[in-house]
């Protein structure tokens, strides 16, 4: 059998635009929006956001280095019907932030009570976790749905897969439904909802997939009953 073939890694330059461009993008898509850099709360949800997403990795880089390869880049065989799905729940993600901004920062179209945001950072965090163990565990983490032959890709069982079979998925939806009540607007949640169903929809047909695809996975699914939810899918 060939020895199993990661990603290449990312170039220095390509790392460096990434370090830069990910933060400046989320201090313009919220203070431009919300029409002031004197937004408190706004501040507050960033420094959440750098400080959650910068510890997990950082814990990554010492436990799977490898994740890095993986996540870089979509791969070729990403499925077709994947890149349609992305294209719904990337813009519509993307979207949390700006309209959260527009309504809790300049407009104040809705009101959200202090326990509902504080709600919000909970979900925020707890997917932030959620993800990262998930990629702790599992190298073939990747952006797009694929089965990873090169890579001799194999089911993984360990971690938050012995709950459900997606949780970097059900972490996901936290995070979408998370952003949007901790920025304290209800519209937020309108793009939040339909990142989440459009990512639902992604879950039941990577499943089909997987069962069709990868070795094990009919048996791995039927020990691990739920897909994203326990006791509810």
């Amino acid at each position: 059998m060939d020895a199993p073939q990661d990603p290449p890694p990312m170039s220095r330059g390509k790392a460096a635009i990434y370090a830069i461009s990910l933060p400046l993008s989320l201090l313009l898509l919220l203070f431009l929006p919300a029409g002031s850099l004197s937004w408190r709360a706004g501040w507050i949800f960033v420094a959440v956001l750098i400080f959650g997403f910068g510890f997990s990795a950082l814990v990554l880089a010492r436990i799977n280095p490898v994740i890095y390869r993986a996540r870089s880049r979509f791969q070729p065989g990403t499925k077709g019907w994947d890149k349609a799905l992305l294209a719904v729940i990337l813009p519509a993600m993307v979207a949390i932030l700006p309209v959260g901004a527009l309504d809790a920062g300049r407009f104040h179209w809705s009101y959200v009570p202090p326990s509902a945001v504080a709600l919000g950072y909970a979900m925020l965090l707890a997917g932030m976790a959620i993800t990262a163990w998930a990629q702790a565990v599992n190298p073939f983490f990747e952006p797009g749905v694929r089965i990873q032959s090169e890579r001799h890709q194999h089911v993984i069982d360990t971690g938050p897969y012995l709950f459900v079979r997606h949780p970097g998925y059900s972490a996901a939806i936290l995070l979408f439904v998370g952003m949007a009540l901790a920025l304290a607007s209800w519209w937020a949640l309108a793009p939040a909802l339909i990142a989440s169903a459009f990512l639902i929809l992604r879950t039941a047909w990577e499943d089909r997939l997987l069962h069709a695809e990868l070795p094990g996975y009919a048996a791995y699914a039927q020990i691990v009953r739920w897909r994203l939810f326990p006791a509810l899918w």
